[in-house]
């Protein structure tokens, strides 16, 4: 026994398997007693000593446990895994005298577990084969089977290697493919394919083992029809319909999942419903499908809007309601379904469907049709009138319009930071071990939630580590052990342009432990932290400087809290509340921290605090007065310049840039405040030195950094939103999902709608992605409710970007349908009144101005045109010749301002 831990202190890993199988079972104990008070000790060492001998430790342990848990456990231990290469083949030797059952039920147990990396998958593999039994099949065993077929197409620098062939060669490929298609969610490099046309990726590869009898056709096309009723992610969704299509499917399949096909048309995503219509027209044209069933299908899809489904089943509808007359009595009412789309065309085209099949003699048929077309426009009148007869006067509800906008959001207080240790290391504890932390760079890591949790984290920190050192480190070694910053703590030099909260709040917890050295602090807090050309590397480089300093504070318990922790969940601060931290300051004998006070003054809410101001003024000290005069001025941090939108050559702030391709890019310069560069730390300077607009892509921007960026000016949504523009110009472009996070949260800031604020909504309301769109849409409707939308000035910055090929038609379209469905018609309306002449003077229309037009003319007949100055150009775009999209709904919109 002595000789093992002789050995495993030493780190002489190879070593270790030998010396394990030569003690017996009761030798093996003993010296797991030791190996787990070494495990313990180690956790103590810096980072370099335990890499030395976490091979030889993860070995030994494993080979001494007598049970199956135990074992597996331990070799499942974070503390114990390290950035090299894994040693599982050691531990394969050093359990090479177990019994097959043993190893059998050790396999089970990883197999349960999360694995990390394709190493782990062919560790089990291999205990299974010893066991002489199957490779276990759980979720983490297929993800780990993918990850090494993905390593093995890669071999080196001779070129990628098929899939296929790797897949005939695997011995698991007939078990674990199949269980491929019962996973939540699918690994990410089985949807991966290099271009749209390759043919070297999962669903052709599982074709080919299909048509070789390696793996079951009707199981997997049984298996991609049940996944793709029960839904899931768009990609999962794209790669089932896709290995179905690869397949195939008899006639005999298709009839038989009849109920299933209904499903997918009703629920699926656009491709799978469109797939499924396709599989339902097949059916009706065998005549398989019964009246009943295609009823009950098209009453489902008409209410979808996707335009194409919608145009595609009423086709169908037509089809069989020309073939077979009798069916009008079912089928027609299913038809004026389509009376609730929101295009016109497709309402006009059921109405004209209806009135080619109504039969003359069914007065109940008749009477039910006419009901459910008064919910048809004016623009549909006159025709329901020659179908049904005159709409019944008293029927039409008449009264004056009243706008529906959402209630102002309120700011919500944070609760106090947690004063207990255990609640403290709970909070600290469930930011941190969270996130997924890859050695001394953990990347950007998502934070969802908000500024909340950290800020109140960050300040108990400070707090607890002054009344309770001893509890507060014991408790967070503890609870965060195993983990890579707990244990070894993060680079002494952390590079600002990536930083994150999770980091920041790391940078404190390692300093409170002895991570992160007191000198490394003291350099920290003097290096300047502010660089980068961007606003996000100076976002971030405020977050560092005040990391820095919070290390500090919690090595030497020199403050008894922070500062600048909010008021708010905006991260707005009560300017009283920091009167009353800098009285308690005043009274300790404190000096605040730079960084801390300077980010409290640039968060403390300067609207109507003039008492607040006195108050400060009052406590004679330095930072007092700074306060005083910082709220009595009460101006943005930085003036944003504005433009002017009527020529294409620069001016003072209107900056038209030309990216790669060639493209204009609109975007907005901020002036110099020489008192961030008198008064504030270095590492806030940047903040206040004039800004020339860079369209340039930059590596750390996203939704996934965002929640400090809002909180560190919230008080200036004005100069967040011109710093931030870029990144919503690339949003309308080729930006990533996500990109337009920061839309709601600067409509909640404090300050101007100037702007800075209106441009950058109007290039959400064109983002690429609907889900910017839809953020788009929440912060013009609360700036609305807020009283604070210009729909003028907003109508002529999306005019200006549509002019400018910078937002697509189309998709500004969409936007101003989402938000009109609320409610909001007359919001939508001035703005759509400003956006059109611009487009109407092009002399070829662009795609997308009919769904515009018919989105004003809806929102006109919902709210009158009372207050709205006439459209120029749309009387002449009205009086065109032809039926087009364009000139139908312009003729419709002109009709209301004649009303």
């Amino acid at each position: 026994m002595s000789d093992l831990l002789t050995a495993v202190r030493a780190g002489a890993h190879r070593e270790v398997p030998a010396l394990v199988l030569g003690l017996d079972a009761a030798g093996r104990k003993a010296a797991l007693a030791e190996l787990k008070e070494l495990r313990k000790e180690v956790r103590g060492w810096d980072w370099q000593r335990q890499d030395r001998i976490r091979k030889a430790l993860h070995v030994a342990g494993a080979g001494c446990h007598t049970g199956a848990a135990g074992c597996a456990t331990w070799i499942g231990g974070r503390d114990l895994r390290g950035w090299s290469r894994s040693p599982y083949p050691l531990i394969l030797t050093a359990l090479g005298d177990r019994d097959p059952a043993w190893l059998g039920d050790l396999a089970q147990r990883l197999a349960a577990k999360s694995l990390n990396s394709d190493a782990e998958f062919t560790f089990i593999s291999e205990l299974a084969r010893m066991a002489g039994g199957p490779v276990p099949v759980t979720d983490s065993v297929v993800e780990g089977w993918v990850e090494r077929i993905s390593t093995a197409r890669w071999p080196g620098r001779s070129g990628r290697t098929p899939l296929i062939g790797i897949l005939r060669s695997d011995p698991h490929v007939a078990v674990l493919a199949p269980r491929l298609f019962e996973m939540a969610e699918l690994p990410g490099q089985v949807s991966w394919y290099e271009t749209a046309d390759s043919t070297d990726h999962w669903p052709g590869a599982l074709r080919t083992l299909a048509e070789e009898g390696v793996l079951d056709r009707s199981r997997l096309a049984e298996r991609c029809v049940t996944r793709l009723v029960r839904g899931g992610k768009t990609g999962d969704q794209r790669f089932f319909l896709t290995v179905l299509q690869q397949v195939g499917i008899t006639e005999d399949e298709e009839r038989e999942r009849l109920r299933d096909w209904m499903g997918m048309a009703a629920d699926g995503i656009s491709v799978v419903a469109g797939h499924a219509q396709d599989v339902l027209a097949r059916l009706d044209a065998r005549g398989e499908l019964s009246t009943r069933d295609l009823a009950e299908a098209s009453g489902a899809v008409l209410f979808r809007r996707e335009k194409k489904l919608v145009r595609g089943q009423l086709i169908l509808l037509g089809k069989v309601l020309g073939r077979d007359p009798s069916t009008a009595g079912e089928l027609l009412p299913v038809v004026a379904e389509a009376f609730g789309n929101e295009d016109v065309a497709l309402q006009e085209r059921a109405l004209k469907l209806i009135a080619r099949h109504l039969p003359a003699d069914d007065a109940a048929l008749r009477e039910e049709l006419s009901f459910a077309a008064r919910q048809l426009g004016p623009i549909h009148r006159e025709a329901v009138t020659a179908l049904f007869g005159a709409v019944d006067e008293d029927d039409v509800v008449e009264g004056p319009y009243e706008e529906l906008l959402p209630p102002v959001p309120e700011p919500v207080r944070l609760d106090p930071a947690p004063g207990s240790v255990a609640e403290l290391v709970e909070e600290v504890s469930a930011q941190l071990k969270s996130r997924s932390w890859q050695g001394t760079t953990p990347g950007a890591l998502a934070a969802a939630s908000g500024i909340s949790p950290f800020e109140r984290a960050l300040d108990g920190l400070v707090r607890v580590a002054r009344t309770d050192r001893a509890g507060l480190t014991e408790a967070l070694r503890e609870a965060l052990a195993g983990t890579w910053y707990a244990e070894h703590g993060i680079d002494h030099q952390p590079e600002p342009a990536y930083m994150t909260t999770d980091h920041a709040l790391a940078l404190v917890v390692g300093s409170l432990l002895g991570r992160v050295s007191y000198q490394s602090v003291v350099e920290g807090r003097s290096r300047w932290t502010g660089t980068g050309t961007c606003a996000h590397a100076a976002l971030n480089g405020v977050l560092l400087a005040r990391a820095w300093e919070a290390a500090g504070d919690v090595a030497t318990d020199r403050v008894p809290f922070l500062l600048a922790t909010p008021t708010w969940h905006t991260g707005s601060l009560d300017p009283a509340e920091l009167v009353e931290r800098l009285r308690t300051y005043r009274r300790l004998g404190i000096t605040p921290g730079p960084a801390d006070f300077s980010q409290a003054l640039l968060r403390v809410r300067r609207s109507g605090a003039e008492e607040a101001a006195d108050a400060a003024a009052a406590l004679g000290t330095p930072e007092g007065d700074r306060l005083a005069a910082w709220i009595r001025a009460d101006e943005p941090l930085v003036p944003v310049l504005r433009h002017g939108l009527t020529s294409d050559r620069p001016s003072a702030g209107n900056w038209w840039q030309r990216s790669a391709s060639g493209v204009r890019q609109v975007l907005l310069a901020t002036k110099e405040r020489p008192l961030i560069e008198r008064e504030f730390p270095r590492s806030f300077h940047w903040l206040g030195r004039p800004r020339v607009p860079n369209s340039r892509d930059c590596y750390h921007w996203g939704a996934d950094q965002s929640p400090h960026w809002t909180a560190t000016l919230p008080e200036d949504g004005e100069t967040l939103a011109a710093w931030l523009m870029p990144d919503l110009l690339r949003t309308a472009d080729e930006g990533p999902r996500g990109s337009a996070w920061c839309l709601p949260r600067l409509v909640e800031a404090g300050g101007e709608a100037g702007v800075a604020l209106h441009l950058a909504l109007a290039y959400g309301l064109g983002a690429r992605h609907p889900e910017d769109r839809i953020s788009a849409v929440d912060a013009l409707l609360v700036l609305a409710a807020q009283g604070r939308l210009d729909t003028v000035l907003l109508g002529r910055e999306l005019g200006v970007l549509v002019d400018h090929d910078l937002v697509k038609v189309n998709r500004l379209a969409d936007s101003a349908r989402t938000a009109a469905a609320t409610g909001a018609y007359r919001t939508v309306l001035g703005v759509l009144a400003r956006v059109l002449p611009t487009l109407l003077a092009y002399e070829k229309a662009p795609r997308g101005i009919g769904d515009l037009l018919a989105v004003a003319a809806e929102c006109a007949e919902r709210c009158g045109t009372e207050g709205v100055e006439p459209i120029a150009g749309l009387a002449a775009t009205a009086g065109r010749k032809g039926s087009s999209q364009t000139v139908r709904q312009a003729a419709r919109l002109a009709k209301t301002f004649k009303e």
